[in-house]
């Protein structure tokens, strides 16, 4: 998460919102009070969607996707006077310190934003964001296996990995390793099943030579 957050009072006015936003080079500002409680958050979005509304004159959506952010705050001119607390979205979703990335991930897409507050004990530490998220996956570190390993403590590390992929039951697989060939046995109830297996351990490294022999039955049929 991004931890130095650019904020905005509710009583600052728009224009005051979008030129923090234009000289911060960012697209939205948490609106705290002055306990560092959030009480809401300003995006573009938000300020194009009042400009549009105030305008006498519509303008195109597609121009909006070519206009540059400081061009952009120009027109924001037109509502000095006017205040973050009227164009802010009130309904913010959060996340604390400790969710993890996958979770963050899951909410952001669930409920279609591109960030969220990060909130302890009701008050602003954070923002996380789409890229905060993409910088974290970069630096996600592969699984490593000793090279002085013995065949069973791959075979564990193997089987351990294998046991977080959703819906796999590893007892219907068996592994078998041999210095620097692994051999994967059994069955996949589908296409998909048998990818995730083969992605879990391409995911550790210093396996050597992998061989999958993988036969395809449902998942239904285990209990015929």
């Amino acid at each position: 998460m991004t931890q130095n957050v650019i904020t905005v009072a509710p009583n600052a006015t728009v224009e005051q919102a979008t030129q923090l936003m234009v000289n911060h080079h960012i697209s939205a500002l948490p609106v705290i009070d002055e306990k560092g409680a959030i009480l809401g958050i300003v995006s573009e979005g938000d300020l194009m969607r009042r400009v549009e509304g105030a305008s006498d004159q519509k303008k195109s959506w597609w121009l909006h996707l070519f206009a540059d952010k400081v061009d952009s705050a120009a027109d924001f001119i037109a509502l000095k006077g006017r205040f973050v607390r009227d164009v802010m979205t009130s309904q913010v979703v959060t996340v604390t310190p400790e969710m993890a990335v996958g979770e963050v991930a899951r909410l952001l897409a669930e409920k279609h934003i591109k960030r969220a507050p990060v909130v302890k004990n009701d008050r602003l530490v954070g923002i996380v964001s789409r890229a905060n998220l993409l910088h974290a996956l970069a630096v996600i570190p592969q699984q490593k296996v000793n090279a002085q390993a013995s065949d069973l403590e791959k075979r564990e590390i193997i089987l351990s990995t294998l046991a977080k992929v959703p819906e796999l039951n590893i007892n219907h697989l068996n592994v078998v390793v041999e210095g620097d060939q692994v051999d994967v046995w059994g069955v996949a109830s589908s296409k998909e099943e048998e990818r995730a297996i083969k992605v879990a351990l391409e995911n550790i490294s210093g396996l050597g030579q992998v061989s999958y022999n993988l036969g395809r039955l449902p998942g239904y049929a285990w209990g015929i």
